[in-house]
């Protein structure tokens, strides 16, 4: 195996690890609760967003994942699967002094 060719096996394994430990935090979110972003991706929160868009994973609680400022991208399906779970509101967003679980 040349350099190259290891390199970009340690690359593929790296990321994998990564969209693994993202998907993990995101299973951990009890229900009725919320993470943001980059507390399932810490200093990278466009990561997470990239793994939860690709994820196939049927029974990942994607929607209790939400923008630091407890707003939300997929509106009004994301807003009725969190109303469902209870997760307190302030108009349109999360409340998240009192959904937001403490990251890592």
């Amino acid at each position: 195996m040349s350099a190259e060719s290891a390199r970009e096996s340690d690359m593929r394994t790296l990321s994998r690890t990564r969209e693994e430990e993202v998907l993990e935090r995101v299973r951990a979110i009890p229900e009725g609760f919320v993470r943001t972003y980059g507390d399932v991706s810490p200093g990278a929160p466009r990561f997470a967003g990239s793994v939860l868009f690709h994820a196939d994973d049927p029974d990942l609680p994607w929607w209790r994942v939400v923008r630091a400022d407890g707003s939300f991208p997929k509106a009004d399906r994301q807003r009725k699967l969190l109303e469902a779970e209870g997760v307190p509101f302030r108009g349109a967003r999360v409340d998240m002094q009192a959904a937001r679980v403490a990251g890592d």
